[in-house]
């Protein structure tokens, strides 16, 4: 996310979450990267125009780092279409970090692009990233209405630790204070790489749906996954 992106993700912030947050505070997070870390997800740019990786900063090309827990080749620079503008931005996501900690503080999808693994895809950035800066562990507030987002993060491993009452100013609804795995533990990385899997397999079909050439491959087997899967964050 770059402050010239600020106020489109304003706009798909108040369709998806009715408590949005100001213009400003986003301004504001993005002046800290080293405390915080924002993406955005935006519509596939024109197949001429291939994106290239930015580097840790956002304004230069990158190489996908070896330690990595989803190497989708993700964080690409914004691609203008062919009449100079950008593709719109569909989703984004946020986390702070904090010694040993990452926390969640969004992640939203806009409404026409749901259901097409974006919001997972979303949250494997996140995950990489708190690897990359080292974080032992990931944690999150999420509504205790929202099941579909709790059974999103239960399938990366996360399982509800506590309840935060009346934490959402909008309606006073409780929120599940949610904690990952220990990033560090070889058992919880290798459940991640079994996620890891099925979502890429999505993601290719996804694809293949779409693209002729992408459909003369043959579909990746999705493995099984090594538990019972079951936001804003």
């Amino acid at each position: 996310m770059r402050p010239d992106d600020v106020p489109e993700i304003g706009q798909v912030e108040r369709r998806c979450f009715t408590n949005a947050w100001p213009l400003s505070a986003y301004r504001r997070e993005l002046q800290h990267p080293e405390q915080n870390h924002y993406l955005v997800i935006r519509a596939a740019p024109p197949e001429d125009h291939p994106p290239e990786p930015l580097a840790a900063n956002g304004f230069g090309p990158r190489s996908i780092a070896r330690r990595t827990l989803l190497p989708l080749g993700l964080g690409r620079r914004p691609e203008a279409d062919q009449r100079g503008k950008a593709s719109p931005v569909v989703g984004f996501a946020g986390m702070w970090t904090a010694f040993d900690e990452a926390h969640i503080t969004t992640i939203a999808i806009d409404e026409p692009y749901r259901g097409r693994g974006l919001g997972e895809v979303l949250l494997a950035c996140l995950f990489d990233e708190a690897d990359r800066r080292g974080a032992t562990w990931m944690t999150l507030e999420v509504r205790v209405s929202n099941e579909s987002a709790q059974a999103l993060y239960r399938k990366w491993g996360f399982a509800v630790q506590g309840t935060r009452r009346r934490y959402y100013s909008d309606n006073n609804e409780d929120a599940h204070i949610m904690w990952s795995g220990a990033l560090s533990d070889p058992g919880y990385r290798a459940e991640l790489a079994v996620v890891r899997a099925r979502l890429a397999a999505r993601l290719d079909r996804a694809v293949e749906g779409f693209s002729p050439r992408m459909g003369e491959r043959p579909a990746v087997p999705a493995p099984p996954p090594p538990w019972e899967s079951g936001g804003r964050a």
